[in-house]
C-alpha cells in the first residue's frame, strides 16, 4: 500500500520537478525530494512480488495451476488497461495523431503509456517463476542469498557501464522490449524471497535505517544538484539500476519487515489492511487517468508550479483510486481488471 502510494506521488510531483521555471526554487526542491525520495518503490513492488511469488506452495499443484491462477487477472488487466490509455487517454484526450511507430511501440515495446510497462515486468517474472523456485527450492537461505547478490550485482554493473559509456560519448541506451521488461529486475525479485524472513535487531535495524535514508539522501541531493555531478551520474545513475537506489530499496524492505514483525493489528485491522493491499494493483492501474483529470480541473491546471496544490492533487488521487478501485472489486467479473 505504502509503495502504490508511492508511485502516485512520483507520478504528481514529476511534473513540478520537470518543470523549468521553478527549476533551483524551495517548492521545487520538496517536489524533488518527494519524487526521488520515492524512487525505491518499484523495486520494492518486485521484491514484495517475489517473497510471495517464490514461496514452494505457490507450485503445489503444478506449475500449470500457478500459471492459470496468475494469468487469470493478468493478462485481462494487461490487454484492457493497455487498451484505455492508448485509445482513450493516449489518443482521446491529448487528441494525438497515431502514428506507425506510436503503434510499434505500443505492440512490441510493451509501454502503450507511462507506467504499464509494469504489467511486462510482472509477466515476464511470473513466466520464470517456477523455474527460478525449483532451483532455490533446495539451496536453502544461502544459495537464495548468492543467487540475488549475484543477479542484482549484474543489473546495477550493467546499468552504470551503460551510464559511464554514455558519458564518455560513446551512447548506450539499455533498451528493454515488452518480452524483455522483466530482465533488470531478476535480482529484486530473487532478493524479495531471500530477504523475506531477515529481522533486524535494534542496533542492527537503527544502522539499516540511518544506512537507508543516507542512500535515499544521496539520490535526492544528486538529481538534484544535475548537471554537476556529472562523474557521480555517470558511475552511479539515479534509477532503479543505480547503486543508492538498490541499496535504498533492499534498506526500507528489510527495515519495514523488522519493523512490523511483531505488530499484530487484529482481525479488523487485518481485514483492513487485506482490502487495501488487494486494493493496490488497482490504484496503480487507475491513479494516471484519475491524476490526469483531476489537472483538467481549475485550480489543479496550474499544480505544477504549486506545492501545495501538487499535495493535494496527491492526496486526492490517492483516496479516488482507493475508493473506485474498492467499488470495482465488488462488480463480478469486472474485478478481475483491477
Amino acid at each position: 500500500m505504502i509503495a502504490v502510494i508511492g508511485v502516485v506521488a512520483i507520478h504528481v510531483f514529476g511534473a513540478m520537478v520537470t518543470d523549468p521555471d521553478i527549476r533551483g526554487s524551495v517548492r521545487w526542491w520538496a517536489a524533488v525530494a518527494i519524487d526521488i525520495g520515492f524512487v525505491w518503490v518499484v523495486p520494492v513492488f518486485v521484491m514484495i512480488s517475489g517473497a510471495l511469488i517464490l514461496e514452494p506452495r505457490q507450485y503445489a499443484r503444478g506449475t500449470a495451476s500457478f500459471y492459470r491462477r496468475r494469468l487469470v487477472r493478468l493478462l485481462p488487466a494487461l490487454v484492457v488497461w493497455s487498451l484505455f490509455y492508448f485509445i482513450v487517454v493516449r489518443t482521446g484526450m491529448t487528441g494525438a495523431a497515431v502514428t506507425p511507430i506510436d503503434l510499434a511501440r505500443f505492440v512490441l515495446d510493451g509501454r502503450p503509456y507511462t507506467h504499464l510497462y509494469f504489467l511486462w515486468l510482472i509477466l515476464g517474472l511470473y513466466a520464470v517463476a517456477p523455474v527460478l523456485a525449483a532451483f532455490l527450492a533446495g539451496g536453502g537461505r544461502g544459495r537464495a542469498l548468492v543467487f540475488a547478490a549475484a543477479a542484482l550485482c549484474a543489473t546495477v554493473f550493467t546499468g552504470s557501464s551503460a551510464s559511464l559509456l554514455t558519458a564518455m560519448g560513446d551512447a548506450r541506451p539499455l533498451t528493454l522490449l515488452a518480452l524483455t521488461q522483466w530482465l533488470p529486475y531478476v535480482g529484486y525479485f530473487l532478493a524479495g524471497w531471500a530477504l523475506r524472513d531477515v529481522v533486524l535487531k535494534r542496533g542492527q535495524l537503527a544502522a539499516a535505517l540511518v544506512t537507508t535514508v543516507t542512500a535515499i539522501a544521496i539520490a535526492v541531493v544528486q538529481y538534484g544538484l544535475r548537471p554537476r555531478l556529472a562523474l557521480l551520474d555517470a558511475v552511479a545513475p539515479v534509477g532503479y539500476y543505480g547503486p543508492f537506489v538498490a541499496l535504498a530499496t533492499l534498506g526500507v524492505f528489510v527495515c519495514m519487515n523488522s519493523m512490523l514483525a511483531g505488530w499484530n493489528p487484529g482481525p479488523r485491522g487485518i481485514r483492513v489492511l487485506r482490502e487495501l493491499s488487494d486494493s493496490a494493483f488497482g490504484v496503480f492501474l487507475l491513479h494516471f487517468v484519475i491524476m490526469l483529470l483531476i489537472r483538467r480541473v481549475p485550480p489543479f491546471d496550474g499544480a505544477s508550479e504549486s506545492l501545495p496544490l501538487s499535495l493535494a492533487e496527491w492526496v486526492i488521487t490517492v483516496v479516488v483510486s482507493f475508493g473506485l478501485v474498492w467499488a470495482i472489486r465488488r462488480v463480478p467479473y469486472v474485478r478481475r481488471l483491477v
